[in-house]
């Protein structure tokens, strides 16, 4: 519980220090970029102060210039925060719109360009395509965790349609990701934090322009997501 305690205290410190410095330095410039790496150096920083140790593989497997919809299985609340600073050049991030009612967290997301989620409404689930879909144009990556929910067992669950027909809409390639070790550190259902290691593998990328449908890529991708999985987790 001690270290739960010191990484919650940690990014309660960091957002309003992080937000009252650069929320105004990007307004003056026009820039989010010292916005979004410092949220970036925090995020990684508090669950290293915690312990856990991360081994990244596979970066030297694509070109880390391109822009890519990084795609990434989903075992522990500890996840954005490793996988996010990882991915080599900005991106957004599709989330559940209701972190979006969290004050200055809301403020710094909206300058980031990340894009709200909400699955209840179809209407709203389709301007986030479109809003998603601007984004990328404009050059920026999208990540998005597609099963839409923590595993509470660290297993891959089923994987939501959304982002695989952004993926087949924009024509964006699609990069798998894999993590794993977080779910024995903090499991869903519980907030106490253990040491450990994480291990995150990065993929090749794969394209929509292979496939002639969203459910014959979704199977490519999941199958490529699992493959990094430890057997039992498959």
């Amino acid at each position: 519980m001690i270290r739960s305690l010191i990484w919650a205290a940690f990014y309660l410190l960091m957002i309003p220090s992080i937000g009252i410095v650069f929320i105004p330095w990007t307004f003056i410039t026009g820039s989010v970029e010292r916005l979004y790496w410092s949220a970036m150096w925090a995020a990684y920083t508090g669950v290293r102060i915690i312990g856990v140790e991360v081994d990244v593989r596979g970066l030297e497997d694509f070109d880390k210039n391109g822009t890519y919809i990084y795609m990434c299985n989903h075992v522990s609340n500890l996840d954005p925060a490793i996988v996010v600073p990882m991915i080599p050049r900005r991106t957004s991030v599709m989330v559940k719109k209701e972190l979006f009612a969290v004050p200055l967290l809301s403020k710094a997301m909206r300058l980031a360009s990340f894009v709200p989620v909400d699955r209840r409404n179809r209407e709203a689930a389709i301007a986030s395509m479109e809003h998603a879909t601007d984004v990328m144009k404009a050059g920026v990556n999208m990540t998005a965790f597609p099963e839409g929910t923590r595993s509470p067992d660290g297993k891959l669950l089923p994987f939501k349609k959304g982002p695989f027909h952004l993926a087949m809409e924009s024509g964006v390639p699609v990069l798998p990701m894999t993590i794993f070790g977080t779910e024995k550190m903090m499991p869903k259902n519980t907030w106490k934090i253990g040491k450990g290691k994480a291990t995150l593998i990065f993929h090749p990328p794969i394209s929509p322009k292979d496939f002639s449908d969203k459910d014959e890529l979704m199977k490519a991708v999941r199958d490529k997501i699992a493959s990094g999985l430890p057997e039992e987790m498959r």
